[in-house]
């Protein structure tokens, strides 16, 4: 289970520097007009398939850990109540928005709006994700790795 938790936590890193790469670049490809070509697929696609595999290692962990077990007193822990219920839920849903985002993206007919709508629901797939991270400043027994 340690290395299951540590991979986890170390990937995080990975798929952020993923997000920033993917944001900077949709947003810089937009705006000057680029064409939505292999490379903009390609780091699209392996940011996606990042956060599936964090979602897939996170759910293998939600249940084999005492963290992810709803029990009576769940709710009243807030580390546990995280956990088993804020955690999970925002990333599972970052996932499934980030997979629309992505799907919608490559369905539109210019370039422009491929990168537009990849910055966009990217975006708010990054705001989900940062917002549902264990950072040590919200929750004690969280570490940076």
């Amino acid at each position: 289970m340690d290395a299951l938790k540590h991979a986890h936590s170390g990937l995080r890193w990975v798929l952020l520097l993923l997000f920033i790469g993917a944001l900077v670049h949709a947003f810089s490809s937009w705006k000057q007009g680029k064409k939505y070509g292999a490379k903009s697929k390609l780091l699209n696609l392996v940011t996606m398939a990042t956060m599936h595999t964090q979602v897939l290692i996170g759910l293998i962990l939600y249940f084999i850990s005492p963290y992810g077990i709803l029990s009576g007193g769940t709710m009243k822990n807030e580390v546990f109540r995280f956990f088993a219920v804020e955690h999970i839920f925002g990333m599972i849903l970052a996932a499934v928005l980030m997979t629309i985002g992505r799907k919608r993206a490559q369905e539109s007919a210019k370039d422009a709006a491929k990168h537009r709508k990849i910055f966009i629901w990217y975006l708010i797939t990054l705001i989900i994700v940062l917002a549902s991270i264990p950072w040590p400043f919200r929750i004690e027994t969280a570490g940076w790795f």
